[in-house]
């Protein structure tokens, strides 16, 4: 399983081709520029967040977010109470 980016951008790309849409077309849908489409078919780090929503919208795809345990929960799990700094 690959970084966030890399799945956002292979789903994308995807459901795209599903639609049988150009990154041109998808782009003219969503309001964003092909440049735009093109970064997240790329899984680039840094997007804006309005911008991809509307290019998910136009491909009827959605982001969700989820609860998880994250890296410092996962640390301060592993170090026991009476060595935690107050």
């Amino acid at each position: 399983m690959g970084s966030f980016s890399e799945q956002l951008a292979a789903g994308v790309r995807a459901r795209r081709a599903v639609l049988r849409l150009t990154q041109h077309d998808l782009a003219d849908m969503a309001g964003v520029s092909e440049r735009f489409v093109r970064f997240v078919e790329q899984g680039k780090a840094s997007v804006q967040l309005d911008s991809l929503l509307a290019v998910l919208d136009t491909l009827g795809l959605e982001l969700t977010v989820g609860t998880r345990v994250s890296k410092a929960a996962r640390t301060l799990a592993e170090v026991p109470a009476q060595d935690r700094a107050e």
